[in-house]
This record gives structure tokens, sequence and C-alpha cells, in this order.
């Protein structure tokens, strides 16, 4: 599909409120990261040589070559320019300040401390946003080939075939029965603290991949999540597709989680909406 004749599809779309098919635009998005994530990230991995940010988090030249491919061919898939966590702030800003807010959202490695330390559980993230709404999402996770994938008009996939297919047989809806993911670093210490002490789930990870956690709400492998500071780039595909699998989420304070700026945002999830209700009732009842 190149640039014009998307345009011409989606333009109808944006005046007359005509839904498009965008299946070969997610088949090329998806195809894409697992050729970058299996092409130049994963023969690096747990090897590569890493240097630190001003905000202290890692940087290798992996995730920069990874950031370049990507730019290069997301923008012969559809002319959007490219926000990527390794531009600098005045670049995200400027993207962020365009008037129609359209733009491919990506993290090339989310996860590059586990990239660096050889642990594996990292992806690349890769979102399509049109007029500052999210359309397009896909996860890549190279160590175990799974590709998470949805758009605003589909359900979501994993490796092509409906996620729900591969999701437990029993909805969990209990809080008692839950395996949380849980971002303790980022969180407030008294209700990190009143979490530990008093926890309602059954039992507690953190993995250290945002939007991969995202997608295992989504799979029902945790069933609830708190993580108290990402950005866009860290959710924006990860939550289209939670959303689109009949998972919930929000800010710590009831709000939109995805919001086209660059300021950190808190997330609450939970895989289904009765779960996200208990989750919340419970978040509430501890927060002061």
């Amino acid at each position: 599909m190149d640039p014009f004749s998307f345009w011409q599809v989606f333009g109808k779309e944006l005046k007359n409120g005509t839904e498009i098919d965008m299946e070969t635009l997610l088949i090329q998005v998806e195809e894409l990261a697992v050729d970058v994530s299996k092409n130049i990230i994963l023969p690096y991995f747990g090897c590569a040589h890493e240097t630190k940010k001003k905000d202290g988090s890692l940087l290798t030249e992996i995730d920069v070559q990874a950031h370049t491919e990507l730019i290069r061919k997301l923008t012969q898939i559809v002319d959007f320019p490219v926000l990527s966590e390794e531009l600098t702030v005045s670049e995200q800003q400027a993207i962020l300040n365009m008037e129609c807010q359209s733009y491919w959202c990506i993290d090339p490695i989310d996860g590059t401390s586990n990239f660096v330390a050889g642990i594996p559980y990292w992806c690349v993230s890769i979102a399509l946003v049109v007029e500052g709404q999210v359309k397009l999402g896909v996860v890549y996770d190279a160590n175990r080939n799974e590709c998470f994938s949805a758009t605003i008009s589909s359900a979501t996939f994993l490796n092509r075939q409906p996620l729900q297919l591969n999701k437990p047989k029993t909805t969990i809806t209990e809080l008692k029965d839950c395996m949380a993911m849980i971002d303790f670093k980022r969180l407030q210490s008294i209700i990190a603290q009143k979490i530990v002490t008093n926890p309602p789930y059954r039992s507690q990870r953190s993995f250290g991949a945002s939007a991969l956690d995202l997608c295992w709400i989504a799979a029902e492998r945790c069933q609830v999540y708190l993580h108290g500071h990402q950005k866009l780039w860290d959710h924006a595909a990860g939550l289209l597709i939670l959303h689109q699998s009949e998972g919930r989420a929000e800010t710590f304070q009831g709000d939109t989680v995805f919001k086209n700026n660059l300021e950190p945002k808190s997330v609450m999830a939970a895989s289904n909406e009765l779960l996200m209700s208990k989750w919340k009732a419970y978040y509430q009842e501890i927060e002061y």
C-alpha cells in the first residue's frame, strides 16, 4: 500500500466516516517489526554495549540502529513523521505540535535493560496515530516469536490468529485469583507499602517492558496491572491491543491514558471490565 492510495482511502474515512480495511497495512507493520527484531536486534541480545541517557535509562547502539531502520521503512509504508523514544525531546514535541496530530509512535526496544542483561523479556512496539487517535498497534516479542496486533476496527491477534483462541478457557473475575503485574519502583511509597502488606491478588510479578506487559494482560497471562510512569511510546500500541481484546485501562485518576503529549501517565489495567471495576475499588480504598 503506497502513501497515496492510503491517503485516498483514509481521507474518505475522515470526511465521510467510512470504515477502512487496514488488514494490508497491519500485515506490513507486523512483518517490519519481525524483520527488525530478528535481523537487527536479536543477534545482539545480551551482548550489546550500553550507555546511559540523561534520565538514567540505558541506550545501546542497537536501539539506534533499530530506530533508524523503523523510521526508514515506516515512512515508506505511510509517509507520517515517526515519534520515537530515541528522538530528542524537542524533536518529539515538534511532531506532537503538528496540527493534524498524525504520526507513527515507536519504541525500538521496549525493555532495553532486559535486552542488555540477557533477560528474554523485551519487544518492538509500533503504533499508528491518526488525528490524535491510535488506529493500529503491533508489539513483537522476538524471544517467544509472538506478534500481538490490532487495529481500531479489529479484534486483537496473536501471530495472525484471534487472541481469544489463546486465552484461558476460564475468565478470572475475582482479585484473589489474579496474577498481578506491579511496577513498585514508580508507585507512591504509601500505596506500594499497602499493596505489599495487604495484596488482594494471588501472586505478583514485574517484568520490565511496558508494551509487552499490556499484551500479557490482554492475553490473560496476568490479569491486573499498575504502573506509575509511562510515556506515550510505552503504551500507545499495547493499550489498543488490550482494549481490542476487551481489557480495560485508565490512569490512577480515572482518566484516559493515551494523550498526545509527553507527560508521563500512570496506568491501571485489567483483563476484563468486571475485574477492572474491582481493581479500581481496591485501589481507591488504599489511596488515602
